[in-house]
């Protein structure tokens, strides 16, 4: 089954700088911890390519999954998913293809998202788990 994530971009660039890396990195560390204790095994970190950066690339049992990560403190100004828009998906599909291509992958391989919502001290207030999200 494919999940379709509802696009609302509005709030795209609105925070940047060191405090958006940390919060980025953050929730990298904390979606690659919950992929492993769910069985996945993570083979690559921030993999780029000209089309885009895939936070994560993991093996679950015979499928290839790029991860997604997306991470805010709070949602006063909207849902982690809300940063997550067609464009964006576009371009991890071109990458996941390349990775794809590059390593001559010959299994099944999809694009999951992991959408966290962080408190003020950095502790998960609730984590979302996407799998095989459709790029239209």
């Amino acid at each position: 089954m494919k999940t379709n994530i509802k696009e609302l971009s509005s709030l795209r660039g609105y925070y940047k700088g060191s405090a958006h890396l940390d919060i980025g990195r953050k929730g990298e560390e904390i979606a690659k911890e919950y992929l492993e204790k769910k069985g996945y095994k993570i083979i690559e970190r921030n993999y780029k390519t000209k089309y885009a950066e895939i936070d994560l690339v993991a093996k679950q049992k015979n499928n290839l999954v790029f991860v997604e990560v997306r991470t805010k403190t709070g949602e006063d100004l909207g849902s982690p998913e809300e940063t997550i828009n067609k464009k964006k998906l576009k371009k991890l599909l071109g990458n996941a293809v390349a990775y794809v291509a590059r390593t001559k992958w010959k299994n099944s391989y999809r694009i999951d998202a992991i959408c966290i919502v962080l408190k003020k001290d950095y502790s998960v207030e609730h984590l979302n788990h996407y799998e095989n999200i459709e790029v239209c």
